[in-house]
């Protein structure tokens, strides 16, 4: 029987029997590296023969694990290897079909050892480059298994991490394989991310947990190189940084339904460092895209947790940081658009006190405190952005933001605002405070395009408001953008220092483009200083900001002209301190006079002008000996030493506007103007930020409509002016307004309690006489026709045009298509 057998063995194939030559009778031998060597040349001499000697082997492999003999399974999988790495060549993709059914065979079996053997070789065939591609390979199952392999649940600690890292590798091998193949499946296809990344982000979540837990640096620093988690975030920079524009959305939306689905906005720390990252491993150019998914995700979250929220802002706040200029993308107004919606919803939520606006029992409840970190970080997000913005698209942004405030008097009704008055003034609030973020560090060097006219004016208004906030976020904000040398610092401090050489100040010469803006919007600056001053309900912060803006306005944009008006602003405000008509309290009346000694203090030796500066020195003396608490330095402390009453301040401690002028009129100034008191004028803008209701601006709509009336139309003969006529105008004045008020109460009493027919028929009668209007103009505008026939010639030898109507004229054929 042995001869038989020996005559069969010597007929069988040479491949075959140069296969079964490589394994030793006892497996721990190990490779027999001669016969692998022979195994190894016959295959590059025929290589035809490789599918076989794949097919073969694979059956050997099957056959020994079915039997659990693993040490000829690891002989098996090295000659594997060993051919692989040897033979490249175009019939090696028949071999690679039995090798990957070899790996998938042992990452099948339950022993965690055939799972990582398997999981290596496949990471080795992942690293050769071959030279024809495959129409008919997949690694559906391989993106599977691997998977499962990442999330393993193993008993023994060790082994479940090195199972977990087999994991890893594995993905990171079918990402190499497939990602550069368009003839494989596309492995940023959803049902592949849904597997790949939230497989890689669950290693990285629980290897933060692992290394919380760390006994020592020492051994942390030698473990450091077989740590999950640097492998994991080595593999999901390297699947990021492969990505394409059109793969971006598929590899970020994973991330965001696994933070979704684990609950992991709320912490911040660990989404903070997925977008991290994510930003950081992206090509730059695709950087508007995360930022794009993250509003949208936003949007989609809006009625969940004001924690999940603030969460997802976070991140958007650190997205912003690290993208690069101008990575917001082309949709920049969108961005904020959607960064001031969710504000808007904020306060809403935080006044009603739920998501659907009712308080029904199934209502879930909203704290006010989490919603109000949620809108501090949407104000601090929307900052961030505005950072990342050159300069014409940061004021474009500040136009945006300007349009969605509701202005007194403008913004009748406000959408989406189910929270009333209070709504309004928080919103309000809210919106002003991003324009401090989006106007801090702002840089320009043309005024006029910095502060338009559609900026300024409505900013303005806001400080008029009765709101203390309001108008201290409207200083905070014109601070920003005229400060242009970083001397807002140096104003922080309000003081009557001697030399103010101290302050290191910054001071350019005024340009062309400063002295227009001045020249377009100084008065109304000044105008709402004054005015700012007068308020009842300013503080110490609101006239440490008004200093400063006085400051900024004397060192960025002021030529002599200015100069002058500043000066009479600041004696205006010293008369106002003085004034027993305004009823202002003790400690805004010290505040005024302790601000005009700093603000005339610091122009004074801005100036360089000796007699104005010894005059003004002078009566600071005065006062630091006799009225201290008329000086910044003890009204603008903890605890102001004020005066019970003001009304012996005269004499000595105040400033001379004749004194002023006579100094400065040596020096080239303006004296006439420096003489003439300045006297703010009150404007309809004034009337409309001071009401408080809305009603009351209807009222005022309803009495521009009566002056508009047709009653109204006749105009009343001119009337000769003598001195009698301004002699009664001016004894008749109090009952000419008395007539007036009577007037606008029956015009607005009118509108509320007139019957409906008569309030219509008074407008279709205003209707009526504008068609009739329509029609006279119509009628004069109708021209003749240009034929012979539409001229009659009268009796005089003049010709004389007939109206004809377009309709009727007679065009020739040919005009007519």
């Amino acid at each position: 029987m042995s001869g038989v057998c020996g005559c069969c063995g010597a007929l069988r194939p040479r491949y075959k029997r140069l296969v079964d030559n490589i394994f030793p009778e006892d497996p721990e031998d190990g490779l027999v590296k001669a016969n692998m060597e022979k195994l190894t040349f016959y295959a590059l001499s025929a290589p035809e023969k490789l599918d076989r000697i794949g097919a073969y082997l694979s059956e050997r492999l099957s056959r020994d694990v079915a039997r659990h003999r693993y040490g000829y399974v690891c002989i098996a999988m090295e000659a594997l290897d060993q051919l692989l790495m040897a033979c490249h060549c175009q019939s090696i993709n028949l071999f690679v079909e039995s090798f990957l059914k070899m790996v998938r065979k042992l990452l099948e079996s339950d022993k965690p050892s055939l799972q990582i053997l398997g999981t290596n070789s496949f990471v080795k065939f992942a690293n050769i480059e071959e030279d024809t591609p495959s129409y008919h390979r997949s690694y559906d199952f391989f993106v599977s298994r691997f998977s499962e392999m990442c999330h393993s649940g193993y008993e023994d600690p060790d082994i479940r991490t090195k199972i977990r890292m087999a994991g890893i590798k594995g993905l990171q091998g079918v990402v190499r394989k497939t990602v550069n193949d368009e003839l494989q499946a596309n492995i940023w296809d959803p049902q592949h991310m849904d597997k790949i990344v939230p497989s890689l982000l669950f290693n990285l979540q629980s290897g933060e947990r692992t290394e919380s837990r760390s006994p020592s640096p020492l051994q942390a620093s030698e473990k450091e190189k077989e740590s999950p988690v640097e492998l994991t975030e080595r593999c999901f920079r390297e699947l990021l940084g492969r990505a394409a524009y059109g793969n971006i959305k598929n590899a970020v939306t994973p991330v965001l339904m696994h933070l979704d689905n684990h609950s992991l906005w709320e912490g911040k720390t660990f989404a903070v460092r997925c977008f991290k990252i994510i930003m950081y491993s992206i090509q730059s150019q695709h950087s508007h895209l995360v930022i794009q998914q993250l509003l949208g995700h936003l949007d989609a979250n809006s009625k969940n947790s004001a924690t999940v929220r603030a969460g997802i802002v976070e991140v958007l706040l650190e997205a912003a940081a690290i993208a690069a200029s101008g990575s917001v993308g082309p949709t920049v107004l969108e961005v904020f658009n959607t960064l001031l919606r969710q504000l808007r919803l904020s306060v809403d939520y935080e006044l009603t006190g739920s998501y659907d606006g009712s308080t029904n029992i199934g209502t879930k409840i909203i704290k006010a405190h989490e919603e109000r970190q949620l809108q501090e970080a949407v104000i601090r997000t929307i900052g961030s952005f505005a950072n990342t913005l050159p300069t014409y698209q940061r004021s474009e942004v500040m136009l945006f933001i300007m349009g969605k405030i509701p202005v007194p008097g403008i913004h009748l009704t406000l959408p989406s605002s189910d929270s009333g008055p209070e709504g309004t003034r928080m919103i309000q609030v809210m919106l002003l405070k991003s324009l401090v973020q989006v106007t801090a560090g702002f840089q320009t060097t043309n005024m006029l395009t910095a502060l338009p006219s559609s900026f300024l004016e409505p900013l303005l208004s806001f400080s008029l408001t009765e709101d203390p906030e309001v108008r201290l976020l409207v200083l905070q904000i014109l601070l920003s953008l005229i400060d242009r040398h970083d001397n807002r610092p140096k104003f922080a401090n309000m003081s009557s220092i001697s030399d103010i050489s101290v302050l290191k100040l910054k001071v350019d010469k005024c340009s062309r483009q400063d002295n227009l803006f001045m020249k377009k919007h100084g008065q109304q600056l000044y105008r709402h200083i004054y005015l700012g001053c007068k308020e009842e309900s300013s503080g110490r912060e609101h006239y440490e900001a008004l200093f400063a803006l006085l400051g900024l306005l004397s060192v960025e944009l002021a030529n002599e002209e200015v100069v002058v008006d500043l000066i009479r602003l600041a004696l205006a405000l010293q008369d106002l301190a003085l004034s027993t008509d305004e009823a202002l309290p003790v400690y805004n009346r010290c505040a005024v006079h302790a601000l005009v000694a700093a603000y005339l203090n610091l122009i004074c030796q801005l100036t360089t002008v000796p007699a104005f500066c010894q005059h003004i020195h002078e009566v600071i003396e005065v006062r630091q000996k006799e009225s201290p608490y008329l000086l910044p330095e003890a009204v603008f402390v903890d605890s102001p030493k004020l005066h019970s009453s003001l009304d012996k301040v005269e004499g000595s401690v105040l400033f001379l506007q004749s004194k002023i002028t006579e100094s400065l009129g040596g020096s080239g100034y303006n004296t006439e103007r420096l003489a003439t008191p300045y006297v703010p004028q009150y404007t309809e803008e004034d009337r409309l930020s001071k009401r408080k209701s809305i009603g009351e601006t209807i009222s005022l709509q309803v009495e521009v409509e009566s002056r508009n009336s047709p009653e109204k139309e006749e105009r009343t003969p001119a009337e000769e002016i003598t001195f009698e006529t301004l002699k009664n105008a001016i004894v008749d004045s109090v009952g000419m307004e008395e007539q007036e008020r009577e007037r606008r109460r029956q015009v607005v009493e009118k509108f509320q309690k007139a019957p409906f027919e008569e309030i219509a028929a008074h407008c279709g009668a205003r209707a009526t006489q504008l068609q009739s209007k329509l029609n006279q103009i119509f009628e004069i505008t109708i021209r003749p026709p240009p034929s012979p026939s539409g001229t009659i010639s009268s009796g005089y030898g003049q010709s004389q045009s007939r109206s004809v109507p377009i309709y009727e004229m007679k065009f020739p054929d040919l005009c007519v298509y």
